[in-house]
């Protein structure tokens, strides 16, 4: 897709992403935040881990109303995060270490502190007026004047009123997250422009944030429709609407002979409530405009759907669920588009509480969840304490917390929807975005766990005693040294980038089985997704198969016929059959 990228293999497909949350990954000069020094003072440790990618969420200028996905000035850096010699820097010392670096690009939205909308919203007149998307009020029954009855990601209106022009300004997210118009060609072009700037100083890609919402469903008269009035408070149907809209593509191709096919990079696109048919059409290598893109279904299977309560209204994860979504997803895009494989990001808590035990077998759990995601076809992303087996927040009240999301959610749960406080800390603990964003352990020995000498903006896990970076490196059999044996597997083997996926025992409740097929060569990944003894029946005729163990997360795992298995607590086992045979998968 770009200039410089094998058509059979580009490096992208090959690749491990590191992401590094910046605000929480290493304070270098004792001020509680995160900051670029700090990160170019922990790359050994990346180069150390193998990955050959770091993600870096926005580091830009901005007034941080969403923690920096609110952005003020797209070519200068947030003074608290260091100066642009500093970026320069930590930019070469990846370079040196064989490492890229991709950027967080957020352009459906800025912050209104952007001079763009700083001199828009003074005149319907202003050249700027026309880069955001304006409604005029409407007299509603209910007494409410905005121009439909769209409600914001974080909850409330989306729509903002603006005095000088007697308007509303549309904002998905918070009030001070303008949209931007993109069908405007004028703010396409300067888009486009800020990204070469970036491109230009050396970086290899970029994350795009919420990328399929730039193109929003216009009525024929040029209004913006209301949403299917439902029960939903969080989720209400507008968001589905403000995605995949009907230009998207569109503007997304001409991206692409604008900018990304003159360079050699890696683009990813987060593309909430995408079908795998829309997957396949982004990244389809010939007609599509990115590489890959983050889906969201396997994220919201333990949310109920349809609930008044929306994501906050837990179920218990269904592995069949799961395991059927991600195998489509496999499926689907194979030969076709390219999958990236996340467990978590900063939006999402942590897996071994999600998926696997956070209690006695968060060692095991990690490891299982590291295998079963590496092991797919895509390309694997690893959060910043995934590699030491993080687990999620005991936050003890909201004023631990400091995410706008969390923060407006327990607002509209204990003043509105009458959750009890208890209820609503229950939620935040087990899906809020804090757990992912407090401040990376380094130290078991050092105060906030290394990462600060002062107060961190946010507390540290009270757990950093017993996870943090110096004991995992210090123990062989940590699930740090186990995500290196996992990526170097994957340097070593081509079957696990291009190999074909195929799903076994799709109804069976607790174990995760598939096989990666290429050529003569055909690996058996075997996954207990659960807390005791589980018998493992292999369909025929792999049940009479010999394998020798690749990879397992038990010591004492032997090879020989497959026959019946029982994988203990959490275990996972990776075999390369002696011969591979054709077989079926069973549903």
């Amino acid at each position: 897709m770009a200039a410089g990228s094998s058509a059979a293999s580009p490096w992208w497909k090959e690749a491990v992403v590191y992401q590094v949350y910046p605000r929480s990954f290493c304070d270098s000069n004792g001020d509680g935040i995160g900051d670029l020094r700090g990160i170019t003072s922990k790359l050994d440790y990346l180069q150390g881990l193998g990955v050959d990618v770091v993600w870096l969420s926005p580091v830009y200028q901005s007034p941080n109303d969403d923690n920096g996905y609110d952005i003020s000035d797209y070519r200068a850096i947030l003074p608290e995060f260091g100066t642009m010699a500093d970026f320069d820097a930590m930019l070469a010392g990846m370079h040196a270490r064989g490492i890229r670096l991709v950027m967080d690009l957020v352009v459906n939205h800025c912050s209104d502190e952007h001079p763009w909308f700083v001199q828009g919203r003074t005149s319907r007149d202003n050249p700027y007026h026309d880069y955001f998307l304006w409604g005029a009020p409407v007299d509603r029954p209910n007494g409410r004047r905005e121009p439909n009855n769209w409600e914001s990601v974080f909850s409330g209106s989306a729509w903002e009123y603006n005095a000088p022009t007697g308007e509303y300004y549309l904002h998905m997210f918070t009030r001070k997250q303008p949209d931007l118009n993109w069908e405007n060609p004028r703010l396409r072009a300067e888009v486009y422009d800020l990204m070469r700037f970036w491109l230009d100083k050396g970086v290899d890609g970029f994350r795009m944030d919420v990328i399929n919402m730039i193109s929003k469903p216009y009525a024929p008269d040029g209004s913006l429709p209301d949403a299917p009035v439902r029960s939903d408070r969080f989720l209400q149907p507008a968001f589905a609407l403000s995605c995949n809209g009907p230009r998207v593509m569109e503007f997304l191709r001409e991206m692409r002979r604008e900018v990304l096919d003159h360079y050699d990079i890696l683009t990813v696109g987060e593309c909430p409530m995408i079908s795998p048919r829309q997957g396949r059409e982004m990244t389809d290598p010939q007609t599509g405009a990115l590489h890959m893109v983050f889906q969201f279904e396997h994220m919201d299977i333990d949310s109920v759907p349809g609930h008044p309560d929306g994501k906050w209204a837990m179920r218990p994860v269904e592995l069949p669920e799961l395991k059927a979504i991600l195998a489509r997803w496999q499926t689907d895009l194979h030969g076709q588009g390219w999958n990236s494989l996340y467990w978590c990001n900063h939006d999402q808590p942590r897996p071994v509480s999600r998926f696997g035990d956070d209690g006695g077998y968060r060692v095991e759990s990690a490891k299982m969840l590291a295998t079963c995601l590496h092991l797919m076809q895509g390309t694997p992303y690893v959060y910043q304490g995934e590699e030491l087996g993080m687990v999620n927040v005991p936050f003890e009240g909201i004023e631990a917390c400091r995410d706008v999301e969390t923060l407006n959610f327990f607002r509209a749960a204990t003043t509105e929807w009458g959750w009890p406080p208890d209820r609503a800390l229950a939620a935040i603990r087990a899906k809020g975005r804090d757990n992912a964003r407090v401040p990376m352990p380094w130290d078991p020995a050092a105060p906030h766990g290394g990462f600060t000498t002062a107060t961190p903006w946010i507390d540290a896990h009270p757990e950093f005693p017993r996870i943090n970076a110096a004991s995992a490196l210090a123990d062989p059999d940590s699930v740090y040294h186990y995500y290196r044996r996992l990526i170097a597997l994957r340097k070593q083997h081509p079957i696990i980038v291009h190999g074909r996926f195929d799903l076994l025992l799709g109804d069976h409740p607790d174990l995760f089985a598939y096989t990666r097929t290429m050529g003569d060569e055909c690996w058996l990944v075997l996954c207990n997704f659960r807390g005791t003894d589980t018998a493992c029946d292999l369909p025929h005729p792999l049940r009479t198969a010999t394998g020798d163990p690749v990879l397992c997360n038990y010591p004492d795992a032997a090879g020989g016929v497959l026959g019946p298995l029982t994988l203990r607590p959490y275990e996972c086992r990776v075999y390369r059959l002696r011969s591979a045979q054709p077989h079926a998968p069973s549903p």
